[in-house]
């Protein structure tokens, strides 16, 4: 998708609106814990009134128009249930959100400190949502199910209650607070997943060198492949040593 300046006046639109909201309501400093997905439901749809709709047993985060938008931040397999039981009457678009780039703010749990924000030297990108869409990936090639991949600078509000010496392993993110929407990719089917096959890689290629194309661990390419394999975007052809080869099975985008 292109984002247009328009786009991005809207999603600072959203992000304006919720968070005041949640300020008015809870008081400076204490924003509630799911304000991300608060303005994205605003920012995909702000007529609250077809938001939390109930549907076939379950709750929609957004029921408009014969289609259901789920927005997920993590936690992919909580989603099977409504899946199992959404998309057999309904088109359904899952959200996802990245964090683009980030800034991290540590809240002392027993001062209410609050520390300056950090900016995190670990950059999102498309590829990272492989670790949640492996957690479904028997539905990502059904018809009725699509993919909205979104790429947010964020700030991130966390926890000084970890286990080491100063608190941080461990720690417990508390809020994630929406600053800018960078990019966005939509995935209507399962041929678009031709989007994940980097132009650098070779006609065959192992997943270390599939790693190393796309910017990922090892084991990150691995689960990405796993993916792949599933959907036919790409298939195994053979063995260089130890190492397993694949070879794409539809045009790289």
């Amino acid at each position: 998708m292109i984002i247009t300046q328009e786009d991005r006046n809207l999603f600072h639109n959203s992000c304006d609106k919720i968070i005041e909201k949640e300020r008015m309501r809870q008081g400076i400093g204490t924003l509630g814990e799911k304000t991300l997905h608060a303005v994205l439901k605003h920012y995909l749809d702000p007529r609250e009134e077809y938001h939390e709709k109930r549907c076939c047993g379950f709750v929609a985060d957004i029921l408009a128009e014969g289609e259901i938008t789920e927005i997920q931040t993590r936690s992919f397999d909580k989603l099977r249930r409504k899946l199992d039981v959404f998309l057999e009457n309904y088109d359904v678009t899952i959200v996802y959100p990245i964090p683009a780039l980030k800034w991290v703010i540590w809240i002392d749990e027993e001062t209410g400190e609050v520390t300056d924000k950090r900016k995190s030297p670990k950059k999102g990108s498309y590829y990272h949502a492989f670790y949640e869409l492996y957690k479904i990936k028997q539905y990502l090639n059904h018809p009725n199910l699509h993919l909205r991949l979104m790429l947010i600078n964020m700030e991130e509000y966390r926890l000084l209650n970890g286990w080491s010496r100063d608190k941080k392993r461990g720690s417990s993110r508390y809020d994630r607070i929406p600053v800018e929407l960078e990019d966005e990719l939509y995935i209507a089917s399962a041929p678009d997943y031709g989007f994940f096959l980097p132009e650098s890689l070779p006609e065959e290629f192992t997943s270390a060198e599939y790693a190393k194309s796309a910017r990922l661990t090892l084991r990150q390419a691995q689960t990405a492949l796993n993916v792949l394999t599933y959907l036919e975007t790409v298939e195994r052809s053979g063995k260089r040593g130890r190492s397993i080869l694949y070879r794409a099975r539809v045009k790289v985008s």
